[in-house]
């Protein structure tokens, strides 16, 4: 009996403990699931836009007439009569009447030469009549020849001297009545008068200055590299002028009409000159076509307006502009179709601030990555911000992390 003691005993005891290792498994926590991490760098990006475009050269430069006159007294005299246009910036027709010097003296003077060139043509008749006289007498008296002094053939030259002297004194006795008269050479502006009603003026006299109206020009100072982005060097090109009239920005039509064709010592800049015809629209304004834009069919441009030009040049079919911090060796990563980086080589044509224009590697649509990238590799998978925003968990994957060893 004692003896199945010793062998039931040790078999409970076993049976015991296997019930209980059982029911302490039973009550362990289930294993956890954990999202798997996805690493995909996430990027953002821009489409691009091919389109043409006219390259333009930017400039700068103040207006100036294209003919400036400084106008002096050629007569001697007194001011007795000033228009109440010649004032500075009235406005002049070409011819008009400024100023008058008192003419009375040159009156005199021409009266007088008019005088002298009359006895000198009755001096020249009589001497004419004489030497008519003594040819007849000496054919009376002889046969022979006769002498140039026989016939006062000297005398008639003198006369004819004089005659002529007689002349010109009248020319000149007008020209100085003429010069009383300080008339306007061509339509313009008063710039100055230094003269008043009443002041007496010598020959070289200043009298006053005159700006011409009927052309207006602007030097355009163009860096050499930039003349390459201009159609024959920007001979005869259009700008387009920007300033300020009464508070407003205003932009004008102007052209090319000449370059200076040196390189300026100090700036080393080369100068072209642009041409504004009737800046003042003193012919008549032109009929602006939209009521809404600033052009020069509306404002006058003004002589001191200082103005930013932007000269047109040459045309680029297809163009496109991007950052330039994004251009690493002639290339710019992009974004394929198979959610893939791309790097494409691209043809730059110039730097325009902070951008760059690039005429070739890239096509309309193209998806340009404009956020950086810590490790790129070509051909790397890539995801997009908004595709994460609109399927949070659309790359989300469950594991299922095995109990073994878990705890122990």
């Amino acid at each position: 009996m004692a003896h199945k003691k010793q062998i039931i005993i040790p078999i409970a005891i076993l049976g015991a403990g296997i019930a209980a290792f059982m029911g302490f498994s039973s009550l362990k926590n289930p294993p956890e699931e954990k999202a798997a991490v996805d690493n995909t760098p996430i990027v953002a990006v821009e489409d691009i836009a091919v389109a043409p475009m006219t390259l333009h050269v930017s400039s700068y430069g103040i207006i100036k007439p294209k003919y400036e006159t400084s106008l002096v007294a050629q007569v001697n005299g007194e001011i007795v009569e000033l228009d109440d246009t010649f004032v500075r910036g009235g406005f002049v027709k070409k011819g008009q009447l400024l100023a008058r010097i008192d003419p009375n003296d040159y009156h005199a003077a021409l009266i007088d030469a008019q005088a002298d060139m009359a006895s000198a043509r009755a001096a020249l008749e009589q001497e004419v009549a004489q030497g008519k006289v003594a040819e007849r007498e000496w054919k009376l008296i002889t046969d022979s020849s006769p002498t140039e002094l026989s016939l006062r053939k000297p005398q008639l030259a003198q006369e004819l001297a004089r005659v002529k002297s007689a002349q010109a004194a009248i020319l000149r006795a007008k020209r100085n009545l003429q010069r009383t008269e300080i008339r306007a050479p061509y339509d313009a502006m008063i710039d100055n008068r230094m003269i008043g009603l009443g002041s007496f003026v010598g020959v070289g006299t200043d009298i006053g200055k005159l700006l011409g109206t009927a052309i207006a020009e602007v030097r355009l100072p163009v860096a050499d590299n930039q003349l390459q982005f201009l159609i024959d060097q920007g001979h005869d090109a259009t700008v387009k002028l920007i300033g300020t009239y009464a508070g407003k920005s205003v932009e004008w039509s102007a052209h090319i009409a000449r370059s200076e064709g040196v390189v300026d010592n100090q700036s080393r800049m080369t100068y072209l000159v642009a041409e504004i015809k009737n800046p003042y629209l003193l012919k008549g304004k032109l009929v602006n076509k939209n009521a809404n834009s600033n052009t020069n069919s509306l404002m006058p441009l003004r002589f001191g307006s200082y103005v930013q030009a932007e000269i047109l040049g040459q045309e680029v079919e297809n163009a496109s502009i991007i950052p330039r911090y994004l251009v690493v060796d002639n290339k710019v990563g992009l974004l394929s179709s198979d959610s893939t980086l791309h790097y494409a080589a691209i043809d730059i044509v110039r730097q325009q601030g902070a951008n760059v224009l690039v005429s070739g590697g890239l096509l309309d649509g193209d998806k340009l990555i404009v956020s950086a990238l810590e490790y790129p590799v070509d051909g790397m998978k890539l995801a997009l911000i908004s595709d994460k925003k609109e399927s949070p968990d659309a790359n989300t994957e469950v594991q299922i992390v095995s109990a073994d060893n878990e705890g122990e």
